[in-house]
């Protein structure tokens, strides 16, 4: 399993593939990485020399922002959407859909699970619910 910033990236697969480990490199980053580097797309991941995994590296580290840095970057422009209380970071602080979907109904993935709110009819549980 070679490693790369800090990511141990499968072996058995495809460079091609392997690379899309990485958080921040989906296929057309990876693709663009390897026609730099010069690797050819069947090559495993195993089969990496040390040359070509330090050039993989390299390009990573000056050229895109993956893995820490690009999380950083992401919690820090959701961070100002926050501070600034535009619509986008008050539906982040209150973890309801960002983009414009429904709520009514779905969104559970966004919501969590339900949380019935209103008269509860059962009288065992209604003491429960008194003494917590």
């Amino acid at each position: 399993m070679p490693r790369i910033i800090g990511v141990d990236i499968p072996g058995n697969k495809r460079i091609e593939f392997s690379l899309r480990y990485l958080y921040g490199v989906g296929p057309a980053k990876a693709l663009e990485i390897i026609e730099k580097v010069g690797i050819p797309a069947e090559l495993k991941a195993k089969d990496l020399t040390q040359d070509q995994i330090a050039a993989i590296t390299k390009i990573l580290q000056d050229d895109m922002l993956v893995e820490g840095d690009l999380r950083r970057a992401v919690a820090a422009d959701i961070r100002r959407l926050q501070q600034i209380n535009c619509y986008r970071g008050i539906r982040h602080r209150r973890n309801l859909p960002v983009h414009g979907q429904r709520t009514k109904t779905n969104a559970r993935t966004r919501k969590g699970k339900k949380i019935t709110i209103g008269a509860i009819r059962d009288k065992t549980q209604r003491r429960l619910a008194a003494k917590g």
